[in-house]
């Protein structure tokens, strides 16, 4: 994996910020981890202030900037989906944490599934991931690991219950 940037790139330009996840793509190790973690405390601190309809605004308005965020990024960095840039881990695992049951433990199964699926990339986020090299296929790579995610979560939810 490639070095990850500086403080200084992070705070150049607020793309890079966004991009980077606030700083939690910086992580040397597993940086998509530490930028899914960050979704996670961050969606945990944010989403009692919000209804649902409010946080699903939030969450499309966040996925617009980081097309943007990430674009920008990616041609400053020289790989559109450098390992660094983990905004779109985050944005579409806030959506996963907004339609899953309450409760830890449906929360570390959704970590843990979406970590799965962005890592594995089924189809079509494979195509997305070798073909659309932009901030759009970036973060459509792991919108598809989100749908996976929760259509597991479904199942698990439906034949526990």
């Amino acid at each position: 994996m490639a070095q990850p940037p500086s403080l200084q790139f992070l705070f150049a330009h607020p793309a890079h910020f966004i991009a980077c996840g606030c700083g939690s793509g910086l992580s040397p190790k597993a940086p998509g981890t530490a930028g899914t973690a960050f979704a996670w405390l961050s969606f945990v601190l944010f989403q009692p202030f919000f209804s649902d309809f409010q946080a699903l605004l939030l969450i499309a308005a966040a996925y617009g900037l980081g097309i943007w965020a990430i674009d920008r990024t990616g041609r400053v960095l020289g790989d559109p989906d450098h390992g660094s840039i983990v905004w779109d881990e985050i944005v579409p695992f806030w959506l996963v944490l907004l339609l899953t049951p309450p409760g830890l433990l449906w929360q570390a199964a959704a970590f843990a599934l979406f970590r799965f699926f962005d890592i594995w990339k089924p189809q079509p986020a494979r195509y997305f991931d070798r073909h659309v090299k932009n901030g759009f296929g970036v973060m459509a790579d792991d919108l598809v690991a989100a749908f996976y995610t929760l259509l597991v979560l479904a199942g698990l939810k439906q034949a526990l219950l």
